[in-house]
């Protein structure tokens, strides 16, 4: 069931980005402004149809109470594509959210149209000290717009259980820009896996938590405070990936 499951969702994926394509560029390109977003949203909505009708997987938010009604900087974990879709939906009704993603996605067909008409913040990894300016530039461009700006700090997809190092790119929009910071943990990994066919039906659990003001912080105190939360929220959504930590702890 779970092969069959996925193999209707490849199709429904394909023919419903095939079918909307013209209408997120025609969107973007002729009526501008918030149009190619709202058509990228369209997309993106056909394509949450089929995660939760035809994959059987739904969300579940907690801690929707510690979210900012003001556009801020949202540092969550990464573990699926599954985040990309679903994590917009956890900003405050009627509001915008842009992702910070490497430029080379935009040139991605049907996909890389949408994410472009949807006014991500794209940036060149290999460019160094200027990368973390690109995010700067165009993330206080967006949180000014209103855009509530979400950023990877692990930079890639990290199966459960495991961590990489937080990198500086969010801690470093939030500090230069002065606003609130809030972290976000989930366990859709555990469902979706990384590169993987197949996926499997059930609950993914989405934590917010805390906001804190990153005005007058360092960059390394930001991803400090965040990781500390997300990783500790990690292991209490996902116990079974951290029995070893756990043993040691006692």
């Amino acid at each position: 069931m779970i092969a069959l499951r996925s193999t209707l969702f490849m199709a429904w994926a394909l023919a419903w980005s095939i079918l909307t394509a013209p209408l997120v560029v025609a969107a973007a390109l002729l009526l501008r402004g918030l149009w190619g977003y709202r058509a990228g949203k369209l997309w993106r909505l056909g394509i949450q149809w089929g995660v939760e009708n035809l994959l059987g997987i739904r969300p579940q938010v907690i801690g929707r109470e510690n979210m900012p009604q003001e556009p801020c900087v949202i540092l969550a974990k990464h573990q699926s594509a599954w985040e990309t879709m679903t994590l917009q939906d956890v900003v405050p009704n009627g509001a915008y959210s842009v992702f910070v993603l490497k430029k080379e996605l935009l040139r991605v067909p049907l996909v890389g149209w949408g994410l472009a008409a949807m006014k991500m913040i794209s940036i060149d990894r290999a460019a160094g000290k200027d990368a973390l300016e690109q995010v700067v530039t165009q993330g206080r461009e967006r949180l000014q717009q209103g855009f509530f700006v979400i950023i990877f700090p692990e930079g890639t997809r990290v199966a459960p259980g495991q961590k990489k190092r937080y990198k500086p790119g969010g801690a470093y929009l939030a500090t230069h820009v002065g606003c609130q910071v809030v972290p976000i943990a989930h366990n859709a990994g555990e469902l979706w896996p990384r590169q993987a066919f197949l996926k499997k039906p059930g609950t993914i659990t989405i934590s917010i938590g805390p906001a804190f003001d990153a005005t007058g912080m360092s960059e390394a105190e930001v991803n400090k405070r965040a990781e500390t939360w997300i990783e500790a929220e990690m292991q209490r959504l996902s116990p079974h990936r951290y029995s070893d930590v756990q043993h040691n702890a006692s």
